[in-house]
């Protein structure tokens, strides 16, 4: 069975290494950093002291809709822009929008990758004098043209937990020096030094999975329950955020001070490779991705399939219980024309699992059932 994020018990983290800490400081020297709970609390708390109500933030129409919460609650308008099929940004649309209240664009970096355009952007937000969002929660240890995504804006903000077995985490970089000045870490900001209710109940789900994976029938029941609760297109955006205010757990703490993040990358990629050669030959479904570069760590192993909900259920029916859809649009995009391309590729992407938890041999596997 492959589950969507590797198990606190997974082998593949009981060496000790680095640290993602000194990972950080030996990848984005120029760059400080702090801990967080919640990837959007740190993006909240990187814009405070920068920015007036009123004013807007661009964003990719492309995005889950939680993510421009930390901005209405600074008072600012989310504006989303479209994309090309690569998930570069449709320029002519994403400058159409930019105005003289505009203080930020926010790029994203796609399942491991950095998002095409990243210069362009750049340059378009020092034309502007606005800041450069990086966001980059699905890369948390990629490294592209020597530069550690995340790092290539102004400031940016990274997701520990889509990496490392932990409840939560996140990790906020200030690149400039005005952002590294106006900076004022809230009460939020920081690793927790008390076992909280986050670590016991991660801890317990991890405990229950791990039994439940004896009777693989009985875990699917479970999941598609769990997944039937916990539909993000049922749950209020602004009640989702408003739960992640939370530090970083003891837990997330502790794991990210000892992780190894080389080890962690190289499986990470062997486990992409090994979908590749799964999925090659089918036409049903097209990688988002054809080459790997020198040091991306793949969040996922992302495909547009021409029929979404059967190709789910096909992984599903093979134990790949950790395949879904990618993400559930904001209402006000998945009903404008505008974003047509956002839209078509949310209902055509399928991600399949590439945690450090899985053997490739799994993978391998469960491609000689697809294939049957």
């Amino acid at each position: 069975m492959i589950r969507a994020t590797p198990s606190v018990f997974d082998a593949s983290r009981s060496k000790s290494g680095e640290g993602i800490g000194s990972f950080v400081e030996r990848h984005a020297p120029d760059s400080t950093y702090t801990y967080y709970g919640s990837g959007k609390i740190a993006l909240r708390d990187g814009l405070a002291g920068l920015v007036d109500p009123g004013e807007n933030v661009l964003v990719p129409a492309y995005l889950s809709p939680a993510v421009v919460e930390p901005f209405h609650e600074l008072g600012l308008e989310s504006r989303f822009y479209a994309i090309e099929e690569t998930f570069e940004p449709d320029f002519a649309d994403l400058e159409a929008r930019i105005d003289d209240d505009t203080v930020a664009v926010m790029s994203v970096n796609y399942f491991g990758f950095p998002q095409p355009g990243l210069e362009r952007i750049a340059a378009l937000t020092d034309e502007h004098d606005c800041y450069h969002i990086d966001d980059n929660a699905h890369a948390p240890i990629s490294v592209h043209d020597g530069t550690l995504l995340g790092t290539h804006g102004d400031f940016g903000v990274t997701t520990l937990r889509k990496l490392l077995p932990v409840p939560d985490g996140a990790v906020l970089y200030r690149t400039s020096d005005e952002v590294r000045a106006q900076f004022e870490p809230s009460p939020l900001a920081g690793r927790s030094d008390q076992v909280g209710t986050a670590d016991c109940q991660f801890v317990a789900t991890s405990v229950a999975r791990r039994l439940l994976e004896t009777a693989p029938s009985l875990q699917r029941s479970v999941d598609a329950v769990l997944s039937d609760e916990a539909d993000p297109s049922s749950v209020d955006p602004r009640s989702r955020y408003d739960d992640a205010k939370i530090p970083m757990s003891r837990v997330s703490g502790a794991v990210a001070s000892v992780a190894d993040p080389d080890p962690i990358r190289a499986a990470r990629r062997e486990n992409f490779r090994t979908w590749q050669r799964v999925l090659d030959g089918r036409d049903d479904v097209t990688p988002l991705y054809d080459a790997l570069p020198e040091g991306i760590s793949p969040y996922e192993f992302a495909v547009r399939a021409s029929d979404q909900t059967a190709f789910l259920e096909e992984l599903n029916d093979v134990g790949v219980v950790g395949a879904h859809s990618w993400p559930i649009l904001r209402r006000s995009v998945r009903e404008d024309e505008t974003y047509e391309t956002s839209i078509r590729l949310a209902n055509e992407l399928v991600a399949l699992p590439v945690h450090q938890g899985i053997d490739p041999s799994t993978i391998t596997a469960v491609g000689d059932r697809l294939r049957r």
